[in-house]
């Protein structure tokens, strides 16, 4: 897609409008919005609670590697890229990529990677705090206080019930690198508060996926963590843990795949909340059968109704999900077309009815193109991914009602 071009399909969502409504079919447009990343990689997304879009990506520098931020109000451009972090001896994957998340006071944390010893799988997350919605940055801390050189990452931010924001990442103070046996990867949570101070650490689950993204959301009273599990048959299907009336709850599966592999996927679930209601997205290929599925919950996670296929063809997964006014789902994903792969998202609703699918922009099916991100403001979903130029560019689309 180049930039500017917009698609208009007649499909059968407003993005504020119920699916059973007896309104006319309205027309839903992809507007590619002009990027600020020069060039650069592993783009995601969030907002603030005053109504602002945050667009994080890493960019080379001289000496290494930068976490780069702009922002935007709805219908208007990017801002000029501001520098969040910079330095050498950062750990930048297309995997395990930096994250950007706002508390309801607009203070907001931004998580990256640092090698912390010479081995391929050594690093920790670091993650520093920005009082002045953004402007300026605090200095980096650790959440995990193990020590060991080996991997952390994978993490994900939501803010925390008693104020500050909880972290959950994938910990491998278990592990020597990537050994088999008994050495595990396990999914750990803490927080950081306003100051920067840390509390504790908790093991969620101590045997998990190796290095599939995580991700956690805030529902009514709850936080709900979703993760890719490891059984002791290596069956790695999704799983989930709740915090609620001050604990957490043992893992729980959420849908059984039965996708047993000997080895981690890198294709990690998406999981999004509004009040009550909860979907969660995610890829398996369970019996040699690539899909994309979500589920839902209206009980702010504490279950999950049977899940729903999304895809239609040959998709590739790295998705992620949003909520919409309705408790509708919109899930993108990319799906594999000749040599290249397409971002795709799709409304889907509680029931199983769904819209026909929509191409966003262009990228390809190499693991340098990432996982594309999504994030809602009213009716305006901004869409980020990386194309498959050379150089690869981020880029960025809007996904909302025609005018």
């Amino acid at each position: 897609m180049s930039p500017r071009t917009t698609h208009r399909l007649i499909v059968s969502i407003l993005l504020g409008g119920a699916c059973s409504s007896p309104q006319p079919r309205a027309a839903l447009a992809v507007k590619e919005l002009e990027s600020p990343a020069a060039e650069g990689g592993e783009p995601n997304l969030a907002v603030t609670p005053d109504g602002r879009f945050l667009l994080s990506w890493t960019q080379k520098t001289e000496a290494g590697h930068s976490l780069r931020l702009a922002t935007r109000r709805a219908g208007e451009p990017w801002s000029a890229p501001a520098t969040i972090a910079e330095g050498a001896g950062w750990f930048v994957n297309w995997a395990d990529f930096p994250s950007v998340a706002a508390l309801p006071d607009g203070t907001v944390y931004a998580h990256w990677l640092a090698k912390s010893g010479a081995g391929t799988y050594a690093y920790d997350v670091r993650v520093a705090r920005s009082t002045d919605a953004g402007r300026t940055w605090g200095p980096s801390i650790a959440p995990h206080r193990d020590g060991t050189p080996t991997e952390h990452g994978f993490a994900s931010m939501s803010p925390w019930s008693a104020g500050g924001m909880g972290i959950v990442w994938l910990d491998g103070r278990k592990t020597s690198g990537h050994a088999g046996g008994q050495a595990e990867m396990a999914l750990m949570h803490t927080t950081v508060d306003r100051e920067g101070a840390l509390g504790a650490e908790t093991v969620l689950d101590g045997r998990v996926c190796d290095c599939c993204q995580t991700d956690a959301a805030v529902a009514a009273d709850a936080t709900v963590v979703v993760y890719r599990d490891r059984s002791a048959t290596e069956v790695r299907d999704m799983s989930f843990v709740r915090f609620a009336q001050g604990r957490w709850s043992e893992p729980r599966p959420l849908a059984t795949d039965g996708w047993e592999i000997n080895g981690c996927p890198v294709n990690g679930p998406a999981i999004a909340a509004a009040g009550r209601d909860v979907g969660v997205a995610w890829f398996t290929a369970a019996a040699d059968q690539p899909r994309v599925k979500v589920a839902f919950s209206a009980d702010a996670g504490a279950t999950f109704a049977e899940p729903i296929v999304v895809d239609d063809q040959r998709p590739l997964g790295r998705v992620d999900v949003l909520l919409l006014d309705d408790a509708s789902a919109l899930v993108s994903w990319l799906q594999q077309v000749g040599n290249g792969a397409r971002v795709r998202v799709r409304r889907i609703a509680r029931d199983g009815r769904m819209d026909e699918p929509l191409t966003v922009g262009e990228s390809t099916g190499a693991r340098s193109s990432g996982f594309p991100r999504m994030a809602r403001l009213g009716d305006e979903v901004v869409v980020a991914w990386r194309d498959g130029n050379d150089p690869p560019r981020v880029r960025t689309a809007i996904v909302g009602r025609s005018r």
